[in-house]
């Protein structure tokens, strides 16, 4: 009896759904999209209305053809992918494949992967919605034209293998201005001034003077600014004899309410802040979560709903669940009188739910079992914050506290205390949202000040003078770097990942102490590119096209006149840069330095890895030096024979900075007569950064500490605790089937997955593996090689030759633009 067939993006997917459906219903996976541009070509006819050109990936024809196969003894064909833009491109791609063979073709889509969320889409199929598949392909055109064609721009310019991306460069925008912020911040000295008072037998509590007061007692608008060590020691010497009194007493009570349940971009954040998950990492477990798990007796079930959305809607059904569940856990006093709602912000597309688990009953401690250490972590917190969002706010009696001091001399100063009690901890017992920086009020609720009145004596017990100064702008973390794309509204839940991982694998950015940093590449390709496009990459264009396919995804406009629009503004651009992009592969820049070996003045030059000292007597003399500076800030340095001039020890020759497979070395010029070197172990060792988690093994918080190798995760209880978490991949051992595989270095640095049991068990292999069965033999996970024709996932079995390209994360540099060939 034929079968109707149900296709799907990922085989833990179609096993997790095959589990709800009835014998009648055979459901395979498609593994990704099955179609899309070529990638040797443009693919996008720029004559014929933008018309793109789709190929089957490499790769995918087995897969292709037997989705095609079972199509054709199939009843009927259920295309059940994603319900985003990517998910209806790829259910579209399939039906144009399965059309000719005249078999009913509908759309289901389910936000849970559970019975009741199956049965509900199966219940109410649908047509595939063109309207979202136009925005996905305007978004494919959108990148391609401008991965395609400034890539060529920049290899012939800067260095073949670079690449722009439409969004990519803007988050790289972003970066490097705020590096620059940094880099010219001045830093200002102040100085506080705290008074520590009692009143009779209460504990004391300190009061920062904030004004100087008026003859007649009145208080100046501005609060007193005190600029350098002179002025608070002053201050000190005029309050130390003073009369302290309370001057007014304020308590209020303040409510704290509960944060709506996760979006993907707060989800980023938190993950990032709390648990210092990157967001690749974070939305690859959240999409484990979602496909399903194994929970014992109850089978596969989909832990959480799907895990890209910008609503804050929550269905009736789980709130009830929700509420039910807070009752009976905490209490009535824990359970607002009505449900609490969120408005989502503007422009959110309100077809998706919320994060939330699938069933709040389902409380992280009693599943534990059942979940990898990570896959724990982010499904407590998605728990957490959905259980908080449905219960009471939380309450404190907050008190400000104005001290007036006389002086010998009368004059009076004001001194302000405030602090905070906690009445009644509402959703904060279950939840706390994390942030950057914590704000003043934050601060205040954990000091509590003891009671007093108006009127009441005080006794100074001491003055204490503080030097301060004022701190540039943080640098972005990946949590403040998706918070500043999503409050200017440059890409969309769905692609923060992919932006964050590709400025990255491209060399733009570096991430140091989980702070991006921008390379001296990235600040060149940024500056090229943001002088040459000023239209394109301009954060408030960028920000309208987003809303621009937003439209087009609901049917209000076509995507046609959108590509039409973009690329009169692109063309312009792309015409300016052909002409007036600075060309840095031949920039040959003067300075004062000699060579050492047949005295020609010495040039800056630009190389594979950045710039660099060279002889201008090149090619007759090949000398060259490491250059300690940013090319972006050659423009003022000042490169002289003085600077930093150091010299051999063994032989009186200068000493040059050179970079070799560990880094920068100082070496003799004299080389090879002379091979003294030395290394460049001066830099300050980075201090520990506390984690919020803690180390399983003794219960102490973790810290991030930098080894030789680079940053790890460690408990701060060494050398008592020696235990150091490991980066695992997702990936049970094969060799033990009870460890799971975890990146590690070799001494050399040299990265390798091997099993975290070690030594008790010493599997090991070079290329990394990635979570995802092989679909031609069953093996439970696929490896990542990097060949010739580009980045592939194949099985590393000996008998199976099972391979298909990496999924491309953002637009990648064209194998051989035509402008290159």
């Amino acid at each position: 009896m034929p079968k109707s067939i149900v296709i799907v993006e990922s085989p833990a997917k179609a096993k997790t759904i095959t589990k709800y459906l009835g014998s009648g219903y055979e459901v395979l996976a498609s593994l990704g999209h099955i179609k899309d541009l070529p990638k040797r070509d443009l693919g996008v006819d720029l004559d014929n209305n933008f018309e793109p050109t789709y190929t089957v990936i490499p790769g995918k024809e087995k897969v292709l053809a037997q989705l095609k196969k079972s199509a054709q003894r199939a009843e009927a064909i259920y295309l059940a992918a994603d319900p985003d833009r990517e998910g209806e491109a790829i259910c579209f791609h399939l039906a144009e494949e399965f059309k000719a063979g005249g078999k009913p073709i509908r759309r289901v889509t389910f936000n849970e992967i559970t019975k009741r969320g199956v049965q509900e889409g199966f219940a109410k199929p649908t047509e595939i919605d063109r309207n979202l598949v136009d925005a996905q392909q305007a978004r494919r055109v959108l990148d391609r034209l401008v991965g395609y064609q400034i890539s060529p721009l920049l290899w012939d310019r800067v260095r073949r293998g670079i690449s722009a991306g439409r969004v990519q460069t803007v988050a790289l925008r972003l970066v490097v201005e705020r590096e620059r912020e940094v880099r010219a911040f001045q830093k200002q000295e102040y100085w506080t001034l705290d008074a520590y008072l009692s009143a009779g037998k209460a504990p004391y509590f300190d009061a920062r003077l904030t004004r100087i007061l008026a003859a007649d007692g009145a208080a100046p608008k501005e609060e007193l600014a005190i600029g350098n060590g002179e002025q608070a020691e002053t201050l000190r010497a005029a309050l130390e004899d003073a009369a302290f009194r309370v001057q007014s007493v304020e308590t209020k009570e303040r409510r704290r309410n509960p944060l709506p349940p996760f979006i993907t971009s707060k989800l980023q954040q938190d993950a990032g802040r709390k648990l210092r998950f990157s967001v690749k990492r974070t939305m690859g477990l959240a999409q484990r979560l979602y496909e399903g798990v194994e929970l014992g007796s109850e089978g596969l079930v989909g832990l959480i709903t799907y895990m890209r959305t910008d609503s804050t809607r929550v269905s009736v059904d789980a709130v009830r669940e929700g509420r039910e569940f807070i009752a009976k856990q905490f209490g009535a006093d824990y359970l607002p009188a009505q449900p609490n709602s969120f408005p989502s912000k503007k422009g959110a597309q309100d077809a998706h739910e919320a994060i939330r688990p699938t069933s709040p009953a389902r409380d992280p401690e009693s599943i534990r079992r059942y979940l990898g250490e990570d896959e724990y972590k982010v499904y407590k917190l998605i728990w957490q914050r959905f259980m908080a969002s449905q219960m009471t706010p939380a309450l404190f009696d907050q008190t400000s506290v104005e001290v007036r001091a006389q002086a010998k001399d009368r004059t009076q100063y004001q001194l302000r205390a405030s602090g905070s009690v906690l009445k009644f901890d509402g959703f904060l017992k279950v939840y706390e949202e994390s942030k950057d920086k914590p704000e003043a009020d934050d601060e205040a609720l954990k000091h509590k000040l003891p009671k007093l009145e108006a009127g009441q004596t005080l006794k100074l017990l001491a003055l204490k003078p503080e030097q301060h100064f004022t701190e540039p702008p943080p640098r972005y973390t990946e949590a403040s770097l998706v918070k500043e794309l999503e409050e200017k509204g440059i890409g969309r839940p769905s692609t923060y990942a992919a932006i964050l991982s590709t400025i990255q694998e491209r060399g733009y950015v570096t991430k140091t102490g989980g702070k991006f940093i921008p390379s001296e590449l990235g600040m060149v390709v940024n500056d090229l590119l943001i002088e040459n496009f000023q239209d394109i990459f301009d954060l408030q264009y960028t920000a309208k096209l987003e809303e621009e396919l937003d439209e087009i995804g609901e049917g209000r406009e076509k995507w046609t006149d959108a590509m039409r629009e973009f690329y009169k503004k692109f063309s312009r651009n792309l015409a300016y840069a052909e002409k007036h992009m600075a060309n840095i592969k031949r920039m040959e820049r003067p300075t004062e330095l000699v060579c050492d070996k047949c005295g020609k003045p010495m040039v800056v030059r630009w190389g594979k890895h950045g710039s660099f000292l060279a002889c201008s007597g090149y090619p007759e003399c090949t000398n060259t030096r490491e250059l300690a500076v940013d090319l972006p800030d050659l423009e003022n340095a000042e490169i002289s024979p003085e600077a930093n001039e150091e010299y051999c020890e063994n032989c009186g020759r200068p000493m040059a900075l050179k970079r070799g497979r560990f880094g920068q070395f100082m070496a003799c010029t004299g080389y090879p007569e002379c091979k003294t070197t030395r290394r460049l172990d001066g830099a300050q060792k980075k201090p520990d950064v506390p984690l919020e988690e803690t180390c399983p093994q003794c219960g102490k918080n973790l810290v991030v500490k930098t080894g030789r190798y680079g940053e790890f995760t460690a408990c701060s209880g060494y050398p008592d605790c020696k235990y150091i978490k490991q980066n695992l991949v997702g990936v049970k051992c094969p060799e033990c089937k009870i460890g799971d595989l975890a990146e590690k270095r070799s001494r050399r640095g040299k990265v390798f997955y091997g099993c975290a049991r070690y030594p008790e068990c010493k599997f090991s292999i070079w290329q990394k593996p990635i979570p995802e069965a092989c679909p031609q033999c069953g093996n439970p996970y696929l490896v990542y090689k990097a060949l010739k024709a580009g980045p592939v996932l194949a099985c590393p079995k000996d008998d199976c030759d099972y391979q298909r390209p990496a999924d491309a994360e953002a637009e990648p540099a064209p194998a051989e633009p035509a402008a290159a060939r």
